[in-house]
Parts: C-alpha cells; structure tokens; sequence
C-alpha cells in the first residue's frame, strides 16, 4: 500500500511544519497559530440560519469536491460535529468482518481497490469524520489513478486534522488537544509519525497518550474528550 505510506509521510511533514509556525496550504492562508475553541461560540454559530457556519449549510459545502474551505470554518464544521444530532463518538462499524479485513490489509490489488472506495465512501456516509476510511479512500483512489479526487480528499483530511492541531499543543491539560473522536487520538499522532505506547485517562475528561518518535525517543500528549464523555452518559446512562 504505498500510496498510503507516501499519504502518511505527506501529513507528518505538513503537521511538523505547522508545529514550526510554517504557512498553512493556500495563497491566501495566513501564519497558523493554536487557539483553543469556543465550543458555546460555535454551537451558537452552527445552530444559527444567518451564520456563515449554519451546520447544515457547512457540510454541504464541505462534502463539494473543491478545495474552498479554509480552516476556519473547518474548525467549526469538525467541532460542530459535537452539537449535531447524530453524532455519536461510540458509533458501531459500518461493515461486516469480511469488508473489515479487506480494509485492514495492508496491501490491496487495483481490483480490490473498487471494494475499498466503496466500503470508505459508505463508512464516510455514516460518519463524515471517519479519518481512518478517509485515509484509506485517498490510497485506492491514487491507486486507481484517479488523482484529483484523491487531491480533494487529501485536503479534507489534512485540514482536519488541522483543525484538531490548532484546539492547542498537547503539551498540558490547558492546552490539550480537543477530538470529537477517540480514534482521532491515533490517526492525529500516527499522521505525526508517532506510534502510541502508552494511554492513560485521568479526571475529570483527559487522556495522556506517550508515543514513540521515529528517533526511538519518546512524548506524552495530552487529550480533552470532555464532550465525548458527555455524549457517551447522554446516550448510555448509567443505572442506579
């Protein structure tokens, strides 16, 4: 699977660079910087008809294959995920065990390709933020030859786990990294070139993942999934 190697490598280097204070992709991007988001903000924001980020407004815009969207409002389209009602952080698999072999191989021919694209653009229906099909969507597609489709994806992906990267550092609790997602965890740091080792959650809504850098050092990140764990209680309440 060596489109999917060169995907991993790509955003690694983009991620380091924007970790470096480098531009973000576009003539028009400014310098990036981290900023924890205003979730009350953009709740409001995504709930209201007259905003430019009206939620269902935005994912329309979002799921047009162009490359338009910037990373503003891929904040609030990522983050105004939480406030919608299907989302669901717990969702089940999309498909049989057969379709999750198929996808967790790591080599695939150009015929199995056909069955990839079209079990990551099912898994990307039922969840639009499904970041592992996602990735495996723009491999079969490269694969395939069908490069721009790839590109368009490519940078879906890659402004998403943008928007995760600008919630903060990761280096503390004030400045954890906010998901919508607990995989998201693992794709952001696998995206880095990161291998996860070690998890930890503590009180009241963190985890702390230690990764493993390609030098054979190591570094913990931390996570906020406070609203995950909030919808987690809301749709399993635990009996008295």
């Amino acid at each position: 699977m060596k489109h999917l190697r060169t995907l991993i490598i790509a955003v690694a280097a983009l991620l380091t660079a924007i970790a470096a204070g480098a531009s973000q992709p576009g003539a028009n991007e400014t310098k990036f910087t981290t900023e924890t988001p205003d979730l009350e903000a953009i709740q409001k924001a995504t709930y209201d008809r007259h905003s430019p980020y009206y939620y269902p407004r935005l994912m329309k815009e979002y799921m047009r294959n162009d490359t338009l969207m910037k990373l503003d409002k891929f904040r609030h389209l990522y983050f105004g995920y939480m406030f919608q009602e299907d989302y669901n952080p717990y969702r089940p698999k999309a498909f049989e065990a057969d379709a999750e072999n198929l996808i967790n191989r790591r080599e695939w021919t150009r015929g199995e390709c056909d069955s990839v694209i079209k079990y990551s653009e099912k898994a990307l229906e039922n969840n639009p933020f499904d970041l592992r099909h996602m990735m495996n969507l723009i491999s079969a597609l490269k694969t395939k030859g069908k490069r721009n489709l790839a590109k368009i994806w490519q940078y879906k992906l890659d402004y998403i786990l943008m928007a995760i990267v600008s919630s903060g550092t990761g280096a503390d609790e004030e400045n954890s990294w906010i998901v919508i997602s607990p995989e998201h965890e693992y794709v952001l740091l696998n995206a880095m070139g990161l291998v996860a080792e070690k998890h930890l959650f503590f009180e009241p809504f963190y985890e702390l993942i230690t990764a493993r850098k390609p030098d054979g050092s190591t570094a913990t990140y931390y996570f906020n999934i406070a609203t995950i764990l909030e919808e987690y209680y809301r749709k399993y309440p635990v009996e008295e």
